[in-house]
């Protein structure tokens, strides 16, 4: 486990502080995945030269609105004055997009970039920073992930991070197509912009 503490005031908490309010609000095996997502996001952070304390809270808070209800999200929605197209889908979106929302506005967190992050780490975009890509791949990649494909993944992740989402996006594309689900338009973008120009 990293053991170190956030020194560039990003956030209102400690990273300690920060553990024990995505602890309380989680599941003991969703607890156990954000760690291990923070843990694969410093490491690439490190590779690729991201900041490591913004890799580190965004990860701790990718999934802190995971196990929201589906009724808490739709309130939120509407509290939050979000576009109504949000109310049609659930959980695999809302605790991202609608989650950074809850985020900004209950931890009092304001940093764009975490943000952000924080919002399309399900979906990517096509339009990612670094922070955005590190976190998109090591949500995939961590090391509590065992399924056929993340192997590749984590290979790729190792030398081209820009590789990494591709596959990743692909890799997830052909998963929701199997199982007859919709797919939302920003990953149909992601992988318009990283899989259409790159050999993987």
């Amino acid at each position: 486990m990293c053991e170190f503490d956030y020194q560039l005031n990003l956030i209102p908490l400690t990273r300690q502080e920060l553990l024990s309010t995505v602890c309380e609000k989680v599941s003991k095996k969703r607890f156990k995945h954000i760690l291990g997502v923070e843990q694969a996001a410093i490491e690439l952070a490190k590779r690729y030269e991201v900041s490591i304390e913004k890799a580190s809270i965004a990860a701790l808070l990718h999934d802190y609105c995971k196990e929201l209800s589906d009724e808490q999200f739709r309130q939120a929605i509407v509290d939050y004055r979000l576009d109504s197209e949000l109310l049609d889908w659930n959980n695999n979106i809302w605790h991202g997009m609608v989650g950074r929302f809850i985020i900004e506005d209950v931890l009092d967190i304001h940093d764009v970039e975490i943000l952000h992050a924080i919002e399309i780490h399900t979906t990517g975009s096509n339009q990612m920073n670094l922070l955005d890509k590190v976190l998109y791949v090591a949500d995939y990649i961590e090391a509590g992930r065992s399924f056929p494909a993340v192997e590749a993944a984590r290979l790729i992740a190792a030398s081209n991070l820009d590789a990494a989402v591709a596959y990743e996006t692909s890799q997830t594309l052909l998963h929701l197509i199997r199982q007859n689900v919709p797919i939302h338009p920003l990953t149909l973008q992601t992988y318009n912009h990283f899989c259409a120009n790159m050999l993987v």
